[in-house]
């Protein structure tokens, strides 16, 4: 059977989604806003910038798994899929979009401006677009008690919409570009380490110790 990831790959991923969960238990809660700051965010960037497409992707899945099953891994300590559809959870949705995308736009060579575009024009976009129409879509209902397509007509609507982001999105824009410079700095660092993002060296080394494949 064809080899699917190296155990170089399986350890970066794990060690991802271990870095993401630990990332929740940083966190800081606003008064004016139910958003609640935490280093997710940063994290997610990262993973986008030193793994692969597919390696981003399964690494988010998992925690998105792992919290809806039980574990404590979502913001403050937080866990159930009752948590994905809450007001929030559009934000815990868009890193499973956000990490590909980003691994997907940042270019084979390291190159930290084009990093910084991918993490704030693809990761950040993505993220707050899924969280802005989620917590609209929520507000809505909690007002309505009930969903219906006029909820989300109205949930859709540009004032709706504006109002989500005035307290949402747009007061944690300076701190998320922060973010974004962070991850890029480790990003960089990390992926001109000899190897360390090389797929071509990691498929060399497949080909030369097949057993420390998984298949």
């Amino acid at each position: 059977m064809k080899p699917k990831m190296s155990t170089r790959e399986l350890t970066k991923t794990a060690l991802c989604v271990a870095l993401l969960c630990i990332s929740s238990y940083i966190s800081f809660p606003i008064p004016f806003t139910p958003i609640v700051i935490t280093a997710q965010t940063l994290v997610v960037s990262l993973i986008g910038l030193i793994l692969n497409p597919m390696e981003s992707f399964l690494s988010t899945l998992i925690f998105m798994l792992l919290g809806c099953v039980g574990l404590p891994v979502f913001s403050g300590g937080t866990a159930g899929i009752g948590k994905l559809f809450g007001p929030t959870g559009g934000f815990i949705i868009g890193f499973l979009a956000a990490a590909p995308l980003i691994s997907f736009t940042k270019g084979k060579k390291v190159n930290p401006i084009r990093y910084f575009l991918s993490t704030v024009l693809i990761g950040m976009v993505i993220i707050d677009l899924c969280g802005t129409l989620m917590f609209s879509i929520q507000q809505q209902m909690t007002a309505a008690q009930s969903f219906s397509i006029g909820v989300l007509i109205s949930a859709l609507s540009p004032s709706s919409l504006f109002k989500v982001l005035s307290a949402t999105v747009i007061p944690f824009i300076p701190g998320d570009l922060i973010k974004c410079v962070l991850a890029v700095a480790v990003g960089t660092a990390l992926n001109k380490i000899p190897g360390f993002q090389s797929v071509s060296a990691a498929v060399k080394e497949e080909q030369k110790h097949p057993e420390g494949t998984i298949s």
